[in-house]
């Protein structure tokens, strides 16, 4: 079922900022089919452009595909850092710099919908906007500012929709796998069983806890060594109590194959790092299996140095630099939880699940 974000309905134009913009993506935002302007028809199904918009809280990401037999060929994507989250674990609020960010970023995936004629949109935002007292007046802001109608939705739905779109990349194996998704404030970790081919979720917990919630909570950019291995285990120790009584319940649902796939921006950069990569490639990334053993090395050398020095990382940079030990505190927890031998990565998740929930529905219209 199509959520309402994305059904044709049409509420009061948008003012302020970009209202030209605005209008014009606000009917395709929301699944609305503009007329064409000189009149020519309708395209088919398998032409139409599809588009699916992520605001998390660390990146915004946009991605516009149309239905190419079975998958999608990918039309345009867009991605950006906004710290969405920044600050909000100390104020329980979303800061106005954090929201200009946001708000910029959006403005150019509202430009992207209008020039690739989007037939049918979604847009999500997760834990930034669910935690935040002022989250549902940011999530007004963007409408009013860029004609973009967010749906904030629950933990549930994150995992759902991540799953839908990585889980092709899981390996063959009997017994249930686990996929999981680092997130800028959280972490969705989702039991499923594949015996049947398209997965079933079996159980699943989203954690307090993602890149960038766990750097403020822990500060572990010291210049003393010594500190910063105090720090990232005390990370780790964070992670493991949210844990809590999930691990036994995976503990008894492990098969012969303990199979893992994670689905995250650490994920990928750890891959990245990993290969050597001296830009990011996402056709060597995604699809990727990694022995556990290496990550667990990479992680162990990120964290040991300063904050200068992963920023000198080609794929790491300044951007990630201070939130990559986070991301790597929760991997190795879930690493402990479930002991694979090796590590799916997945360059894919919620925007492809998504586009895979609309196109399914285009396609009955």
């Amino acid at each position: 079922m199509v959520d309402k974000a994305t059904q044709s309905s049409l509420a009061p134009e948008p003012r302020g900022r970009g209202t030209a913009v605005a209008k014009a993506a606000k009917g395709q935002a929301m699944g609305h089919r503009p007329a064409d302007a000189q009149g020519a028809p309708r395209r088919g199904p398998a032409r139409r452009n599809y588009a699916a918009l992520d605001l998390g809280t660390n990146n915004c990401r946009l991605l516009i595909a149309r239905p190419d037999g079975p998958r999608f060929t990918v039309v345009d994507a867009f991605s950006r850092i906004v710290r969405l989250g920044e600050g909000l674990a100390a104020t329980g609020a979303i800061s106005d710099a954090a929201m200009d960010r946001a708000l910029s970023a959006l403005s150019v995936c509202a430009d992207k919908l209008v020039r690739r004629n989007v037939h049918m949109a979604r847009s999500v935002a997760t834990e930034a906007c669910r935690r935040a007292s002022n989250g549902q007046e940011f999530v007004d802001r963007v409408y009013r500012e860029t004609g973009i109608k967010l749906d904030i939705i629950s933990p549930q739905e994150e995992a759902r929709l991540a799953v839908l779109g990585c889980h092709a990349l899981l390996e063959e194996g009997d017994g249930p796998a686990l996929i999981f998704d680092i997130g800028g404030g959280s972490t969705e970790l989702v039991l499923v069983d594949t015996s049947s081919g398209t997965p079933r979720t079996l159980d699943w917990r989203s954690l307090p806890w993602g890149v960038v919630s766990l750097s403020e909570s822990v500060p572990h950019d010291s210049a003393d060594a010594a500190a910063r291995t105090a720090a990232y285990a005390q990370m780790r120790a964070q992670v493991g109590e949210s844990i809590g009584s999930f691990a036994s319940i995976l503990g008894g649902a492990r098969g012969a194959d303990c199979r893992l796939l994670g689905t995250s921006g650490t994920v990928t950069t750890l891959a990245s790092v990993y290969l050597g990569l001296t830009h990011y490639e996402r056709r060597l990334v995604d699809g990727l299996r990694v022995d556990v053993a290496a990550m667990r090395e990479i992680c162990t050398m990120l964290a040991d140095q300063s904050v200068a020095v992963r920023a000198q990382q080609p794929c790491i940079g300044p951007e990630r630099a201070d939130l990559v030990v986070a991301g790597c505190a929760i991997l190795e927890s879930i690493f402990d939880i479930w002991p694979a031998e090796r590590v799916g990565v997945a360059d894919r998740g919620i925007r492809e699940g998504i586009l895979r929930q609309l196109m399914a529905a285009g396609d009955k219209t």
